[in-house]
């Protein structure tokens, strides 16, 4: 196997159903699936027994107290049976050459940055039903849309890349070698944001590696849900207190 595509769930099997119809379509099929479930649903469960895998497929769960997607996720990394993780979130569909590319460009010491297209609650319906979507682009200016520019795949794009100034979790990929070499997901954060992705960045950077962009390359179509914001400024107060220290590995990480 080329990868590891771990995907992070919780409760929402709609969603995952149409995440692994799209991975059916994909360019390139030899990978693992590993789905990063926080939490134990048992609709959740009952649907991956159901679901007729064509892939080599692990379900790791973990009993639901709270936000712990960076303890499922450390797991997962210590579970996976290849070197090149891709992560994504369990809302997000993939484009059919999303893992081509993230596979053609693994590279160690690198971190592979994709983006995404929020969709309207329109096209996720339609997403989600499996109807054909020609993705032309007045499609995506009604209400709803955002980060419209991500939605197309452009070959182009290999020669001229748009950069990227950040990761994000739902769209990146890296090596477990150099994931591990910084202890993996910092477990400290107990809020969403920052300890997904700009936590693994900047200490994945400190520690030698670069960001390389797949924008318009590794294509994800994130379906409409409400959002449950909350206040993240704890998680980006220990974040600032981490990098002050220069804390690349981090205490409590795979390695406790």
């Amino acid at each position: 196997m080329k990868a590891s595509l771990i995907i992070s769930v919780y409760k929402n099997t709609v969603a995952l159903q149409a995440i692994l119809d799209s991975l059916i379509r994909q360019t390139e099929q030899d990978f693992e699936v590993i789905i990063s479930e926080d939490g134990q649903d048992p609709a959740m469960a009952s649907f991956i027994q159901s679901y007729p895998f064509r892939w080599p497929m692990q379900h790791l769960t973990q009993e639901d107290k709270g936000w712990r997607k960076e303890r499922i996720l450390n797991r997962s990394v210590v579970a996976a049976r290849t070197d090149w993780l891709v992560f994504i979130d369990g809302d997000c569909v993939l484009h059919p050459r999303f893992m081509e590319y993230h596979i053609r460009y693994q590279q160690r010491g690198v971190m592979l940055a994709g983006k995404r297209i929020k969709l309207s609650p329109k096209l996720s319906e339609r997403m989600i039903k499996g109807e054909k979507i020609h993705f032309f682009p007045y499609l995506f200016w009604h209400r709803g849309c955002r980060f419209v520019e991500e939605a197309f795949f452009c070959q182009w794009a290999e020669r001229f890349r748009r950069p990227v100034k950040h990761l994000v979790g739902s769209n990146m990929s890296m090596s477990r070698t150099d994931l591990m070499a910084i202890n993996g997901f910092d477990e400290n954060y107990t809020l969403p944001a920052t300890g997904e992705d700009y936590d693994i960045e900047w200490r994945m950077i400190a520690n030698g590696c670069k960001i390389v962009s797949l924008r318009n390359l590794a294509v994800q179509y994130h379906l409409y849900h409400k959002e449950n914001w909350q206040n993240h400024d704890e998680n980006s107060i220990y974040c600032a207190q981490m990098q002050a220290l220069n804390k690349i590995y981090c205490e409590k990480g795979i390695q406790q």
